[in-house]
C-alpha cells in the first residue's frame, strides 16, 4: 500500500488502519459455537486442580477464553477458619448445606460469566463425587442454560502419588496455615476418607447420556465416553498427553546471526563470529549439566542448526520451530518496512498478536503451528529447544500463562538460556546468560502505533 501522506487527516488514517486490520486479521483460529462447562470429578488429592489449571492455560493459549472456578475458594469465603476434617463428614448436616450452596454459587457464577460473553469455557474445579451432585450440575448447565457439559474424572490408587500431592500442594493450602506437615497429612487423609464413603465414580451405565473422560494414575490409562464437538476433542487429546514426571525444558535462541547485526528480520543467514562463540558456550554449559536423556530440537534454519553443532546428543529438526514468516517484509529492516509499507508497520503495532504480514504469518498463526510442539513437549522428558524470538515467545506464553497481549512483547534475549522446571501449578523460571555479547533485538511496545525503536520480530 502507498505511504500515508502528511495531509491526510486523523479520521482517514484511522479508517485505513481499521480496514487494513480487518483484512490482515481474518477469522479466529478456534471459534466456539456453544459455551462449555468442564466439571472435574474425583477424590481429594487426585490432581483435579492441577488438571484444571493446565487445561485452562492450554485453552487460553490456543485462543479459547477459559476460566477456572474453584469450589474450595467459595467454601473458604463462606465459612470461618478451617478447623478439621469433621467439616466434610457426610452426617454433618450444617456443613453439607454450606457445601451445596457454595457449589450452586460457583456453578451459577460460571454460567453467568459464560452467558454474559466473558468467556467460552468454564472449568468447575470440585470433587463432584456423587451422582446427586453431577445431576445438579447437569440441571444448572444443560437444562437451564443450554450449554455443553463435559466431566473429567481423575482416578488415582497409587498411595505414593497421593501422599506426594498432599505434601507438595495441600500443606500450602489456606486451610492449613501454621500447621505442621504431619498434622496436615493426618487431617487430609481423614478428609479423603469422608469423601470415599460416598464416592460414586462416573459410569457409562448409570450416566449413559453424559459426556466424560476418566484419567487413571496421571495418564496411565484414559477412557472416553460420548465426547462431542471440537472443543471436547481438543481437551481429550491434550489431557491424554500430559504427565507429572519431573523434567526440565531449556529454551534458547540461536546464536547471533549475520542478519541480526544488520537489523534484518527473518531470512536464513549464518551465525556471526559472536554467534559461533555462543554455540561453543552452549555446548559447554549443556555438557556440564549432565542432563539425563536430553533431546535437542531445532528449526530447519541454518542459524539454529549451527548453534547446536557441538552438542553430541540426539537432535531433531522441526519445521514448526522456524521463525515467524514475515511475508513481503522478510529480510527487511524495520526502517525499510516503515518506509515501504507504512500502513503495515502501524497496523502491526495496533494488534501485534493478530496482525498477519502480507503473504506471511501472525503470532496467532504461529501458536496454531506450534500446538504439535507443545503436545510433544508435554509428552517428553528433558528437552533443549533452540529456535527463534517469536517462536520462543509463543512457547514461553504457554508455560508461563501469558495473555495474547503480553505474548508478542516477552523478552527473549540472544545468548541466554531460559530454564523451565514444571512445579505443582506452573513453572519455575531461571534466566541463564552465558556471557557472550550480542545485539539487542527486543522492541518494546510503542506508546503510539508506528513509533520507531530498536528492532524485533
Amino acid at each position: 500500500m502507498p505511504k500515508l501522506m502528511p495531509y491526510q487527516d486523523e479520521a482517514e488514517i484511522r479508517y485505513r488502519q481499521t480496514r487494513l486490520m480487518s483484512i490482515r486479521i481474518g477469522e479466529r483460529a478456534n471459534y466456539v459455537n456453544s459455551p462449555h462447562v468442564i466439571a472435574m470429578v474425583g477424590l481429594p488429592a487426585r490432581g483435579k486442580t492441577y488438571i484444571s489449571k493446565k487445561l485452562s492455560r492450554y485453552l487460553n493459549w490456543i485462543g479459547i477464553n477459559t476460566r477456572v472456578f474453584n469450589l474450595g475458594e467459595y467454601r473458604r469465603h463462606a465459612t470461618s477458619a478451617y478447623r478439621s476434617h469433621e467439616f466434610f463428614r457426610a452426617d454433618n448436616a450444617a456443613a453439607m448445606a454450606i457445601r451445596r450452596q457454595c457449589a450452586l454459587e460457583a456453578l451459577r457464577d460460571a454460567c453467568r460469566w459464560l452467558s454474559d460473553g466473558g468467556g467460552e469455557v468454564a472449568v468447575f474445579d470440585a470433587t463432584n463425587s456423587t451422582l446427586e451432585r453431577r445431576e445438579l450440575i447437569r440441571q444448572e448447565v444443560v437444562d437451564k442454560m443450554g450449554f455443553k457439559l463435559f466431566f473429567v474424572e481423575s482416578i488415582c490408587d497409587d498411595p505414593t502419588i497421593i501422599e506426594q500431592n498432599i505434601m507438595e500442594v495441600k500443606i500450602s493450602s489456606p486451610d492449613y496455615v501454621n500447621i505442621d506437615k504431619d498434622s496436615v497429612l493426618t487431617d487430609f487423609l481423614q478428609r479423603i476418607q469422608h469423601y470415599q464413603e460416598r464416592y460414586e465414580p462416573l459410569n457409562e451405565e448409570n450416566e449413559k447420556e453424559v459426556s466424560f473422560m476418566k484419567i487413571y494414575n496421571t495418564g496411565e490409562k484414559v477412557v472416553v465416553h460420548k465426547h462431542e464437538g471440537h472443543v471436547q476433542a481438543r481437551i481429550v487429546y491434550y489431557l491424554m498427553n500430559i504427565h507429572i514426571t519431573p523434567r526440565t525444558i531449556y529454551l534458547t535462541r540461536h546464536g547471533e546471526s549475520e542478519q541480526n547485526l544488520e537489523g534484518r528480520i527473518g531470512g536464513d543467514s549464518n551465525l556471526s563470529p559472536r554467534g559461533k562463540q555462543y554455540a561453543k558456550a552452549l555446548a559447554n554449559y549443556i555438557q556440564e549439566q549432565k542432563i539425563e536423556g536430553l533431546r535437542v530440537w531445532t528449526s530447519w534454519l541454518k542459524r539454529t542448526v549451527q548453534t547446536v553443532a557441538d552438542l553430541h546428543v540426539p537432535q531433531e529438526r522441526w519445521k514448526a520451530l522456524n521463525e515467524i514468516d514475515a511475508g513481503v517484509c522478510e529480510e527487511m529492516t524495520y526502517e525499510e518496512i516503515k518506509e515501504k509499507h507504512c500502513d503495515e508497520f502501524v497496523a502491526r503495532d495496533m494488534n501485534k498478536f493478530a496482525y498477519r504480514y502480507p503473504r506471511g504469518e501472525s503470532y496467532e498463526d504461529l501458536v496454531a503451528r506450534l500446538e504439535p510442539v507443545i503436545m510433544e513437549l508435554e509428552r517428553q522428558g528433558n528437552v533443549l529447544v533452540v529456535s527463534h524470538q517469536a517462536v520462543l515467545r509463543c512457547l514461553l506464553a504457554y508455560f508461563l500463562d501469558k495473555s495474547a497481549d503480553e505474548l508478542p512483547y516477552l523478552k527473549v534475549p540472544l545468548h541466554s538460556i531460559i530454564k523451565l522446571t514444571p512445579v505443582a501449578y506452573g513453572c519455575r523460571v531461571e534466566h541463564i546468560p552465558l556471557g557472550i555479547d550480542a545485539v539487542d533485538t527486543h522492541r518494546a511496545k510503542p506508546k503510539e502505533p508506528g513509533q520507531m525503536s530498536s528492532t524485533n520480530t
